[in-house]
């Protein structure tokens, strides 16, 4: 009796259905039947390409029952199922050439005998039209996805956007209000994590009906989709549903979002005045975040392992935090905070510009894809074309980059009461975002005799 393994690939199943493997599984099984073989294993590798690259291991499991005949045939739907690859289909015949009397049999295409001559030329002839039918579709799909993108269009599918219906072509109002409200947050200095938090106990969920994550919230800010484009191969596209945030507000975020690092995850979660903001009057060194025997929150100049520090400095966290939150309400309504202010505003003319610039360029772009669609120009022509239009719009944007203005403190210039009445319920990343948007640093000075928390010893350096 032949003891025959069943091999089944499926290349997407994005609902994690397996209908697709199911369905060459039995008509397997009955081939099997036909035969007089018997099913003793079956090798389902459940939404990966043969020809992707990726580890396929059902199919590694099925090639080593092989060399340790623990399976004597191998039954499947199509050979193309097996493999695209022709290195894999010369492992596999070297394989039984090596072992001898092992029987393929395929439900759409007869059988093949891999240890006569003409069982391997067949074999590879066939390996070699899946190849090419696998690179036509390939080619295909790549300009059907260039053409939906210069035309703005939608793709794919997957489960509904939040923010969109799910058609993806009408925004939902109430989640939109979501959005508006992360991406204001975190450009003002919220971190993921809090507004994660607070949607949840606010009983707002994603579009799934899940609890928000820190990076559910970075995938929602970071996808070109709520500012009404489409994304393909670096180049931005309009698209056909209506945005929810502005371009220029999402790209702000993209930057914000995209240069953090885990250093930035990792620092002190109760202390305000972190990230050597706090530099030590003495030696220059930022002061760290270590509490005393007491549990009492300090900021000290560290001398240990890791530290460069003269180990002369200390200043309990409370009062300090006190201190520098009054001193930058107190900032906030300065005329010397409004003459600075007045003065970046002139930058706003060279800012318009920019945006411009960047609005003819990806027009450009646009027009180059659209080329590229219409087959009127090709792959070549296309990426060598665009090469220096991407160049001047990624200098446009780091242009853009150091001249946009800086949020946190929005509203409250000229305004400090109303910081000062919100100042305890705000979360304390946006907390320190609106130090920092003040304050360069904060020296620490020796202290004075009296061990009392003396304000004139802490000389801020201020940035604006």
């Amino acid at each position: 009796m032949v003891s025959a393994g069943i091999y089944a690939r499926i290349s997407s199943d994005p609902d994690g259905t397996r209908l697709g493997v199911e369905r060459q599984i039995t008509d397997c099984e009955a081939l099997a039947s036909r035969l007089g073989w018997t099913v003793a294993e079956q090798y389902v590798d459940n939404d990966i390409s043969a020809w992707s690259g990726k580890d396929r291991p059902e199919y590694r499991r099925m090639v080593d029952d092989l060399k340790n005949r623990g399976i004597d045939a191998i039954v499947v739907w199509h050979p193309d199922r097996l493999t695209r690859h022709p290195r894999e289909f010369e492992e596999l015949i070297a394989l039984v050439e090596g072992i001898g009397d092992v029987r393929i049999e395929t439900v759409t295409a007869g059988d093949y005998d891999l240890s006569t001559s003409a069982g391997r030329s067949v074999a590879r002839i066939v390996g070699a039209i899946a190849r090419k039918d696998s690179d036509d579709a390939s080619t295909r799909l790549r300009r059907k996805h260039a053409e939906l993108a210069a035309a703005g269009k939608v793709a794919g599918g997957g489960p509904r956007p939040f923010g969109y219906t799910e058609d993806r072509l009408q925004v939902v109002a109430e989640e939109a209000a979501v959005i508006r409200e992360m991406a204001t947050r975190v450009l003002a200095g919220d971190s993921q994590r809090s507004i994660a938090v607070d949607l949840n106990s606010r009983g707002i969920h994603t579009s799934q009906g899940n609890d928000w994550t820190p990076s559910g919230v970075k995938r929602v800010l970071m996808s070109t989709r709520i500012s009404g484009r489409r994304e393909y191969q670096g180049e931005f596209f309009d698209a056909v549903w209506p945005p929810i945030i502005p371009p220029e507000q999402s790209d702000r975020l993209r930057r914000k979002l995209g240069s953090r690092t885990p250093k930035d995850r990792r620092a002190p979660k109760r202390y305000l005045l972190t990230g050597g903001l706090l530099r030590c009057g003495r030696c220059d060194a930022p002061m760290i975040a270590r509490p005393d025997v007491n549990s009492r929150r300090r900021y000290v100049c560290d001398s240990g392992p890791g530290h460069a520090g003269c180990g002369r400095m200390s200043a309990l966290a409370e009062p300090l935090e006190q201190f520098i939150a009054e001193a930058v309400l107190y900032r906030l309504d300065t005329p010397e905070l409004a003459a600075a202010l007045v003065d970046s505003r002139a930058q706003q003319a060279e800012l318009a510009g920019l945006h411009d610039q960047i609005a003819d360029d990806q027009g450009m772009l646009d027009g180059l894809a659209a080329d590229y669609a219409n087959r009127q120009i090709g792959r070549s022509e296309w990426m060598t074309a665009r090469e220096p239009i991407h160049a001047r719009i990624d200098q446009a944007r780091r242009r853009l980059s150091r001249l946009s203005p800086t949020t946190p403190i929005d509203g409250y210039v000229g305004q400090a009461d109303l910081l000062r009445a919100a100042w305890t319920g705000l979360t304390l990343s946006r907390q320190k975002a609106i130090v920092r948007v003040l304050v360069e640093r904060l020296i620490a000075h020796p202290a004075k005799p009296g061990g009392k928390f003396d304000p004139d010893r802490f000389e801020p350096i201020w940035r604006i």
